[in-house]
């Protein structure tokens, strides 16, 4: 997706991007049952995720360049907060309807076909995300490139342009991990590890997830005026310093799960709310979507897909949580430095 970001445009990177994640997710809301069509189901459900997977892979930097491409300089910050911001609405609504379904719906109904019910209005969403997205113009700065930089090799550009995809990595290490800690997987830990009602730490990550959105333009606008340095300074020290006590503060009822989620995230959100302006920056226009892409693509699988897998193995097997909580804390100061 970045070399067809950087050589056929930002525009169909993006298309061709929401089009496979709405595949995939049709894919899954229809596919047949183990018990029809046996292990053809777990192929189906497998290759749907498959799809998926390289669909998101692309969006990101895809979207990230074209937004930093086509926002204002000097309001480039505030613009880029529209990445997190659509991306958290997106799981908001994705979360409630989980809540609303988990109500209304008895627990047979969920498992032979309530399930589906998301991904088929996700199917039909990407449908019209795809629309738009064909109808938009091509940003300036790619359609200012001359034909022999839009042709010129790209691992050589990217070779000589190490130290930034390095400083992506850094940068992305510790707000992967602590993002996937307090904004993906402290729902279902709460639920699993602490026995917290599952509809109420929905509900819970519904109302930190609000504030999360409410965050994000507040650092976007900070940034365009102080800098994004110390923008990031804020959110990697701030998680930092609140993850310990948030994590103390977590024990056996929701209210602490939504206290905690809230806290996590307003910080977090001072990276988030910014890196799409970062890292476009960091980069020339021939190599922008692949120069992001490859190492935050990487840094995402190494460091933020391994992060709950490492949090149950050191929490439950390993028997020593805290060591996942300096691990996380670590990546944060590394992310600062």
């Amino acid at each position: 997706f970045g070399w067809i970001g950087d050589r056929v445009g930002r525009k169909t990177s993006m298309t061709l991007a929401v089009g496979l994640a709405s595949l995939g997710s049709l894919m899954i809301g229809i596919a047949p049952t183990f018990a029809s069509v046996g292990a053809w189901a777990s192929l189906m459900l497998l290759v749907a995720r498959l799809i998926q997977g390289l669909a998101h892979g692309g969006e990101l930097p895809s979207s990230q360049t074209y937004l930093s491409e086509m926002a204002p300089k000097e309001h480039r910050g505030f613009w880029a907060t529209l990445i997190y911001t659509s991306g958290t609405v997106g799981i908001l609504f994705g979360t409630l309807l989980g809540a609303v379904l988990n109500m209304t719906l008895t627990a047979e109904a969920m498992n032979a076909w309530g399930w589906r019910i998301p991904f088929l209005l996700g199917a039909a969403m990407g449908l019209y995300a795809l629309i738009m997205r064909s109808r938009l113009h091509e940003t300036d700065a790619f359609e200012g490139e001359s034909l022999a930089e839009k042709r010129a090799p790209l691992w050589p550009q990217i070779v000589r342009h190490r130290k930034q995809a390095l400083q992506v990595i850094g940068l992305t290490v510790g707000l992967t991990v602590i993002y996937y800690v307090w904004g993906v997987v402290a729902p279902s830990y709460a639920t699993t590890a602490l026995k917290i009602d599952r509809g109420e730490a929905l509900w819970a990550a519904v109302i930190a997830n609000i504030v999360f959105i409410a965050a994000l333009p507040f650092w976007g606008k900070l940034s365009d005026r102080i800098g994004r340095k110390k923008v990031l300074w804020s959110g990697a020290i701030g998680s930092a310093v609140m993850h310990f006590p948030m994590t103390w503060l977590l024990k056996d009822s929701a209210w602490q799960l939504a206290v905690g989620m809230s806290v996590m995230l307003v910080f977090i959100a001072a990276s988030a709310a910014i890196v799409p302006a970062v890292y476009a920056e960091l980069f020339p226009t021939s190599i922008r979507t692949v120069g992001v892409g490859v190492p935050y693509s990487i840094c995402v699988a190494v460091f933020g897909g391994t992060a709950p897998y490492l949090q149950q193995w050191l929490g439950t097997t390993m028997g020593v949580p805290q060591l996942f909580n300096i691990y996380a804390v670590v990546l944060l100061a590394v992310s600062a430095a």
